[in-house]
């Protein structure tokens, strides 16, 4: 608090080992004109010291351009040595945004986490992110005001779990603050306003992504009782993407087994025949809930467009809901196939394209990158590529070099 920006930039130099780095923000337009410019050594790791140079800045809107820069940059290209020098201090600069800053710097900086994370892949630094971030993003989830905001760190929570995340207890504990969100433990005279539809959708595909990583039988049984009924009245709601969700996630539930723990209340037992009375009942309501969510899925599956009903959201809801049908009526998961850089990847589980499908929402335009150079995600779904993209440039070019100093330009007010 309080240091003049010019000692913010030598903070930095000192704590980076680069020493191609260009001069401060605070260059002319005149300076940037200069012929040679093209010969300096402007790279992406450059524009990332500065970003986290502007990250100290007063100005929420300041901090908000830097956030989205990085975000940039990290979707373009693979910045390991960055993250290995500046890790601790970009991870602590973004859970200072997330305690302090507006709903549109949250959601940047969650978006930044995720994607440190993905960076770092599984060990200390996921772990330590993992840790360090956890109570600051439940402590923001209580605040329900905006849903991009709570989308976000929902996203967050579940990406930074599902690498970071070392033991069981760990995802499960994500799991249930993801739950608390549309489920809030409340006192008999608290009331909360109900969740949106985009905030449940939010909520369902980040619990369904963190449980692709749960073998069934290591699930807490008291946590999940009931999740099959809850889910089952979301495929009756209005809006398409709560029920293509909810569907979503039953699939999951169904391909991961151990059903009685996703279904109602367990019961005692004080001898081996009340125990055996209790396993009948409990299979014959399981029994129950999937006839009840097979009937739900076929109608779904063939519903006619209403006024107003958009055809694409129409379509995908059709085809969503026939895989699943097909699923619970002849166990054939879905197959799908992407093009990653040219070359096909496919998958044929329920768990592994949620997986992809939530990573590609995540990444965006830099998801074909992130799959032909992160390694973690190799690992996730067993792919490897035979080659890279051809024609990729490593370093931004002179009329983004230009546009970036522009904006920090700006953002600082000089020159």
């Amino acid at each position: 608090m309080g240091r003049r920006s010019s000692q913010r930039r030598n903070a930095a130099m000192l704590d980076s080992d680069d020493t191609d780095s260009v001069s401060s923000t605070s260059t002319t337009r005149s300076d940037m004109m200069l012929p040679g410019l093209e010969e300096v050594q402007f790279d992406k790791e450059t524009v990332l010291d500065q970003c986290v140079d502007a990250l100290y800045e007063k100005r929420g809107s300041t901090r908000e351009k830097a956030l989205a820069s990085i975000v940039e940059v990290f979707n373009s290209n693979i910045q390991h040595e960055f993250v290995e020098k500046k890790f601790a201090t970009l991870l602590q600069h973004c859970l200072s945004s997330i305690k302090r800053g507006s709903s549109r710097e949250i959601a940047l900086a969650s978006h930044v986490i995720g994607l440190l994370a993905l960076t770092t892949g599984p060990g200390d630094k996921a772990h330590e992110i993992l840790e360090e971030s956890v109570t600051p993003i439940a402590e923001a989830l209580k605040s329900r005001s905006d849903n991009s905001k709570i989308s976000s760190l929902l996203v967050c929570l579940a990406i930074i779990t599902f690498v970071g995340g070392e033991e069981p207890e760990e995802t499960e504990k994500s799991m249930q603050l993801m739950w608390q969100v549309i489920n809030p433990k409340l006192g008999p005279n608290v009331a909360i306003a109900k969740p949106s539809p985009a905030m449940i959708t939010a909520v369902v595909s980040s619990w369904s992504f963190l449980l692709t990583t749960m073998d069934g039988w290591t699930l807490n049984p008291k946590s999940w009782q009931g999740s099959i009924s809850y889910f089952s009245t979301l495929l009756d709601k209005e809006d398409r993407s709560v029920r293509i969700a909810a569907g979503e996630a039953l699939s999951l539930v169904f391909e991961v087994g151990s059903l009685e723990k996703f279904s109602g209340e367990s019961k005692g037992s004080s001898d081996s025949s009340t125990d055996e009375a209790n396993k009948s009942r409990e299979l014959l309501h399981i029994q129950g809930l999937r006839a009840k969510v097979l009937n739900q899925v076929r109608t779904l599956s063939a519903e006619a467009g209403g006024k107003g009903s958009a055809k694409k959201d129409l379509n995908n809801q059709r085809n969503t809901f026939r895989d699943i049908l097909e699923f619970l009526e002849d166990g054939y998961s879905p197959e799908s196939a992407t093009k990653i850089g040219g070359e096909l990847f496919s998958t044929s589980t329920w768990a592994h394209l949620i997986q992809l499908n939530f990573l590609k929402h995540f990444l965006g335009g830099g998801f074909v990158k992130h799959m032909q150079e992160n390694e973690f995600l190799h690992d996730v779904f067993g792919f490897t590529p035979k080659k890279k993209l051809a024609g990729v440039e490593q370093r931004v070019s002179g009329a983004e070099k230009m546009d970036l100093l522009f904006e920090f330009e700006e953002a600082f007010n000089v020159g």
